[in-house]
């Protein structure tokens, strides 16, 4: 199959030099009337299966010209299209070393060249041939982009922020709200460095950025529990309803702590009430249903579950009601639903707790970059007793 395709390329390259053969004067052509010896050497190198050899005769035989370069990089798409990017690379070396190539090809063929680069994995050859496009104006976008992606692969924040930005001038695409994130991932790695001041700063640039950056809010948030300014993270943490009431879930775990250290509990009750009104989370429940267990017992704070799960049916509100009523169960009741509880448990670990509403992928845990689609703020916790199941 691989000789069968080299078989093909070399008709491509014949093609391409007949084409050039009858373009020549007549005077020049005929005194060239016999098969160039290359070609044949080549043909010979194909036949004893010595392809790298052959694909190196062939290009070095075809003329670049704008009469072959689309052919060039026809060939070089191909071979990087089948997985051999070292020959595609050769091709389009070849063609960006000829000094008489047009401006424009010579673009293609850097465009080409650092494809290729990425297609093999070396960000940084890829990296500088794409900062060289940027100041054309036929690639300029699309090298942008690509730049942003290698940075993002390469978790170069700074960078990433920054051609992002280049990327939004050049074509007017609203790019804060992944600005934000790379903020975000900034002031992350400085709060492992308990550099807890200068990660505010990036936060508060994402919040520029992007104000309904829920995971600034968050981010803020344990750094101000952090320093015990339990005040200011609740403002933070209030803030989550209004900018995404999907991720409201992350926020229930911090509220409780900030009311508790405020010895504020009650006020925590009063508010999970509202909200659990108007956004009926599973989360929210638990909270407010382990209040009502700590004041009323576990009878009360069931029953209070068991109203929510028939407006809300969701596995783990149901979920959430047995473990709370089996402990006032008895006899058989009691043993039957252990037997309940174990399956429920057991099925919902197999079941993911978040999913990404662009390409599906599932998981266990919350990434603000999908690992499936790459793209930001697209996976959310799923509630719905469809997903849940």
């Amino acid at each position: 199959m691989k000789v069968a395709w080299i078989v093909l390329f070399f008709i491509c390259v014949s093609i391409a030099w007949a084409l050039g053969y009858r373009a020549r004067p007549k005077e020049e052509s005929s005194r060239k009337l016999n098969i160039p010896r290359d070609y044949l050497i080549g043909l010979n190198f194909l036949l004893n299966e010595e392809t790298d050899k052959a694909v190196d005769i062939f290009i070095k035989m075809l003329e670049v010209d704008s009469e072959t370069v689309e052919t060039h990089l026809a060939v070089g798409k191909l071979f990087r299209g089948r997985g051999e990017v070292d020959r595609a690379i050769r091709i389009h070396q070849n063609l960006i070393a000829r000094p008489q190539l047009e401006k424009n090809y010579r673009e293609q063929a850097l465009l080409a060249l650092g494809q290729d680069y990425l297609s093999a994995g070396m960000l940084d050859r890829a990296e500088r041939i794409f900062l060289e496009l940027i100041n054309t104006k036929s690639y300029s976008p699309q090298a942008l982009r690509i730049l942003i992606d290698i940075y993002q692969q390469e978790k170069d924040w700074e960078n990433a922020a920054k051609f992002a930005l280049k990327y939004e001038s050049v074509t007017n695409n609203n790019m804060q709200p992944v600005i934000a994130h790379y903020y975000c991932e900034l002031a992350e790695i400085l709060t492992h460095k308990n550099e807890h001041d200068k990660a505010l700063e990036y936060l508060h640039k994402a919040a520029r950025a992007d104000e309904n950056c829920v995971r600034a809010s968050l981010l803020k948030a344990k750094i101000y529990i952090e320093k015990q300014e339990y005040k200011t993270a609740l403002k933070n943490l209030k803030q989550i309803k209004k900018q995404n009431p999907d991720y409201l879930s992350e926020s229930i775990d911090l509220l409780a702590i900030c009311y508790e250290r405020l010895h504020k509990e009650d006020e925590l009750v009063i508010y999970l009430k509202k909200l659990v009104e108007k956004y009926p989370r599973v989360p929210v429940v638990l909270i407010l249903a382990e209040r009502i267990r700590q004041w009323k017992g576990d009878k009360v704070a069931a029953g209070f579950v068991a109203d929510y799960v028939r407006r809300y049916p969701s596995m783990r509100g149901l979920y959430l009601f047995v473990n709370l009523y089996i402990s006032s169960a008895e006899g058989r009741a009691k043993e039957d639903l252990h037997i309940l509880q174990n399956l429920m448990k057991k099925t919902l670990s197999h079941k993911p707790d978040y999913r990404c509403v662009s390409c599906g992928f599932p998981g266990k845990s919350l990434h603000w970059q999908c690992p499936g689609c790459k793209q930001w703020t697209t996976i959310k916790p799923i509630y719905s007793l469809d997903e849940a199941v």
